[in-house]
């Protein structure tokens, strides 16, 4: 008996793709392709029209069963992603081209690496790279025949990004900090392994947050009142506003995030007199700590150092996790204990002359961002084992 074709659907909603389908392709590890995080986003109106983040969510079916999938939104900016292609876009449209709408397979507003094309876990090994294939050509005939520029899977897993390279798929480097958890007992045993000055300066600007008469809390589940997601929305707000960025979440994304996440949403509040100034959102996946947004009202001598990067540090030891990814950019986390990480992008581009210029330019790119992370590694904190 010969096997159903596969098929190819977008979607225009994630509500439109059963949950636990979807979920047995995103997995359990992390939480922002997860099926919950995707309809927050969604039913909260933080993608969508108003922010330019339309779903055309897509699924690769065999018969009535999913076999794979991939969040994938039509945008028309690029806003909100992280991996910059404003340049690619403007020098397009000089050249007359039409750069908008593109199409963009992301966890929305979320600098977070993981699986973007997602397979089914129950899905036989040997099948797998060929559905993966099925799944990324359907993409970029996708977007062919909806006559759009471009495709663009970021902060992809490295396996995704070597098989996209291999299947023509343009590559492109970016750079985080990630914390690694080398079997710490506590934040002391994490400090033993600092050179001596950078242990002195955590312990410093600890001490100084921790002299502001500031009380710190870290909350989970049903623990997140109505109140405090009430409070960090106006945390988020005042730091978009000092960013001069763009407020894409709505008020009613967190309650709703923390509802269908539950214990997985971990909220780290400073309070002054019992009212919370300063919050940092959190989302906890199998084995790493994501740390996502975070706002303060007033100031405060490095809190954003000590509710961001070190109680972060220490729940991840507390709770036996891997690592900690504090987001998007930041050298200064480097003498904190964040050390440089590649994250991965592929890019699948229309027209011919913007190919072989971005091709050209990503490879310049690389090969400047493998140095500079070799650089950046030798401002490591850490110990030097003699």
């Amino acid at each position: 008996m010969t096997q159903p074709a596969l098929a190819l659907t977008l979607h225009a909603a994630i509500r439109e793709i059963d949950p636990a389908a979807w979920d047995l392709c995103a997995g359990d590890d992390n939480p922002f392709v997860s099926h919950a995080f995707l309809s927050a986003v969604e039913d909260s109106g933080s993608a969508g029209p108003r922010t330019g983040w339309m779903p055309r969510h897509a699924t690769l079916n065999e018969g009535a069963r999913l076999l794979a999938a991939a969040p994938m939104y039509a945008k028309s900016h690029s806003y909100g992603e992280y991996v910059f292609d404003h340049g690619w876009a403007a020098a397009f449209e000089r050249a007359g081209g039409r750069y908008y709408p593109k199409l963009q397979v992301a966890s929305p507003f979320s600098p977070v690496s993981g699986p973007r094309l997602l397979l089914r876990a129950d899905l036989p090994a040997e099948r797998r790279p060929a559905i993966r294939r099925a799944l990324a050509a359907g993409l970029s005939q996708s977007c062919s025949e909806l006559r759009l520029s471009s495709v663009h899977v970021t902060f992809c897993e490295a396996e995704e990004y070597e098989e996209l390279g291999a299947a023509g798929w343009l590559q492109r480097l970016g750079t985080q900090f990630h914390w690694e958890n080398a079997g710490y007992s506590c934040f002391e045993d994490f400090l033993a392994g600092l050179s001596s000055r950078k242990r002195k300066s955590v312990r410093r600007e600890r001490r100084d947050a921790n002299a502001c008469g500031l009380t710190y809390r870290t909350l989970r589940g049903t623990a997140i009142t109505a109140a405090h997601w009430k409070a960090f929305h106006r945390f988020y707000l005042a730091t978009v506003d000092r960013k001069w960025g763009s407020a894409y979440l709505s008020e009613r994304f967190f309650p709703l995030l923390s509802q269908r996440l539950g214990d997985r949403v971990v909220l780290m509040l400073a309070e002054h007199d019992g009212r919370p100034v300063a919050g940092a959102l959190n989302l906890l996946g199998a084995e790493t700590l994501y740390g996502r947004n975070w706002g303060c009202v007033g100031d405060w001598p490095f809190l954003h150092f000590e509710l961001c990067y070190y109680r972060a540090i220490e729940f991840a030891i507390e709770h036996g996790l891997r690592r900690v990814e504090a987001g998007a950019q930041g050298e200064h986390k480097i003498q904190r204990g964040y050390l440089p990480r590649p994250t991965y992008s592929a890019h699948w581009i229309a027209h011919p002359g913007l190919r072989d210029a971005v091709a050209n330019y990503l490879e310049e790119e690389r090969s400047a961002r493998l140095v500079e992370m070799e650089q950046l590694a030798t401002l490591s904190p850490y110990r030097q084992e003699a």
